[in-house]
């Protein structure tokens, strides 16, 4: 099992173990508070499949380019714990679902998403308002 835990690693090791000060969204109520935080700073949500290789490829791709720490606030979503959230994402910002996704979120509404390899530090700056 340990050898698995070290090529993979496990959801707790990788909010844990990274430069971005993530918030775990855990909770649909929390939704509430994003887009309300988002009148006043930009917030995005990283959409995350922690079985996933390639989402796990995505996240630490964007964790290393990551030099936003005062320009936005940044959540963290457990795909497979908290598939009622995607869902809720989904719906309330009108985006299709993905996995990895990165939504950027800015007065109240998504601004920007990407997915997959599109995902960047970059593409969210271009988006930044």
């Amino acid at each position: 099992m340990s050898f698995f835990k070290n090529i993979f690693g496990s959801s707790e090791d990788e909010a844990v173990n990274s430069k971005v000060h993530w918030r775990e969204l855990t909770d649909l109520g929390q939704l509430n508070e994003i887009i309300n935080e988002s009148t006043e700073q930009p917030v995005i949500i990283f959409k995350h499949s922690t079985r996933c290789s390639i989402s796990r490829f995505s996240l630490k791709q964007f964790e290393s380019e990551f030099d936003l720490h005062d320009k936005i606030i940044p959540y963290y979503l457990d795909l497979l714990n908290h598939r009622d959230i995607s869902n809720e994402i989904a719906s309330r910002f009108d985006i299709e679902h993905q996995s990895p996704q990165l939504i950027l979120i800015q007065d109240g509404k998504a601004i920007y998403d990407a997915s997959h390899d599109a995902i960047s530090v970059a593409g969210v700056k271009r988006n930044l308002e």
